[in-house]
């Protein structure tokens, strides 16, 4: 499958990593801690041609690993190959493999996980409809993809952990004049179903069921998981390369940006914490981590993402959007703590 390096170019890798690796981290890990970090290893990223796909698995790549991408079709196979962005997956294509499989499908999903001692699965969408926005059924579609892949890992005797991506949006939205409602949002914050129901926020429902159900699984099947909790996810042509996603992250975004709950992450950011998380699950790392990197406060950071996506900026923040009763804090202490730590993040930061 192309994943031998030449010995050359893997005695340098290591060697390097060896040199950032020294000092005191090195004396509160183990011997086979240190030797799996040196090593990479091989992992599968479910979604790979994505928007986040692409960006992880140039990280992953970039860092030592091989990867094995997950994609829908052969169309996307050739899509990935063409691709200008692709960086490290292009200078380093014999580490990476494209594999045609289902998320619908269990036994499809063990093949290919088989051999990998973790997946990302990134729970990325296209929209066939085009624009017509992230759906009821696609939130169904999502939890259904959420629950095969967690059984397909623990029936994997080769997969160790899994790194799931959720959104920030599964942690914010709630009856925000309820008494009882908290004023920050963290990792112990989950979206109210009815809430979302009620208000046809199909996106924060989709991804809220799906990360409950992946919790569930893998609690009754005794699966490592994390979970990443990004927020509206940018970078270069971000809405192009990204329109369901993004489209439908911000539906809600008036009442978002009034409540202080508007915040974004850099998709190569945000990539750099789903590996850090990822090799920070041997000791440090558990639960859910909320990411986002800015948070939208001001008129003309509306504007910017406004133009950014090709909105008019009263769907962002409306005249009346700064007389909410009650602005909510959102958290991040939790993951810029672990990726504060040179033990596990040396190669990151």
């Amino acid at each position: 499958m192309g994943f031998v390096k030449t010995e050359e170019r893997r005695k340098a890798e290591l060697e390097e990593l060896r040199r950032k690796m020294t000092g005191s981290a090195g004396l509160h890990r183990s011997k086979d801690e240190q030797q799996e970090e040196l090593e990479g290893g091989l992992v599968c990223v479910t979604s790979g041609v994505s928007y986040l796909g692409v960006a992880l698995v140039n990280r992953l790549l970039l860092l030592g690993y091989s990867v094995r991408i997950i994609v829908d079709n052969s169309e996307d196979i050739d899509k990935l190959w063409e691709m200008e962005t692709l960086g490290e997956m292009g200078r380093r294509n014999q580490n990476v493999e494209a594999v045609v499989a289902k998320l619908d499908n269990i036994q499809s999903l063990y093949q290919v996980f088989e051999g990998c001692r973790g997946v990302f699965h990134t729970s990325a969408f296209t929209d066939p409809a085009g624009l017509s926005g992230y759906t009821k059924t696609m939130a169904e579609i999502e939890v259904k993809a959420a629950e095969n892949v967690m059984v397909a890992c623990a029936r994997t005797t080769s997969i160790r952990k899994c790194v799931f991506t959720s959104s920030l949006v599964a942690c914010v939205w709630g009856d925000n004049a309820q008494q009882d409602q908290p004023s920050i949002i963290n990792e112990d914050s989950w979206s109210n179903e009815s809430y979302c129901t009620d208000r046809t926020l199909w996106y924060a429902l989709g991804k809220m069921r799906a990360e409950k159900a992946a919790w569930r699984i893998a609690k009754e099947r005794g699966l490592e998981l994390t979970t990443i909790c990004p927020a509206l996810i940018t970078g270069p042509e971000f809405c192009q390369r990204n329109p369901t996603p993004t489209i439908a992250y911000l539906k809600g975004a008036q009442e978002m940006y009034a409540n202080g709950m508007l915040a974004t992450v850099d998709v190569m950011r945000l990539a750099e914490a789903q590996v850090c998380v990822f090799k920070a699950m041997n000791g440090n790392a558990f639960g859910r981590y909320i990411c986002f990197d800015n948070i939208l406060d001001s008129q003309s950071e509306a504007e910017k993402l406004a133009v950014d996506i090709g909105m008019p900026v009263e769907k962002i923040c409306s005249n009346s959007s700064s007389n909410s009763s009650k602005r909510l804090k959102l958290s991040n202490e939790k993951l810029g703590r672990l990726m504060s730590r040179p033990l596990r993040c040396t190669t990151l930061c």
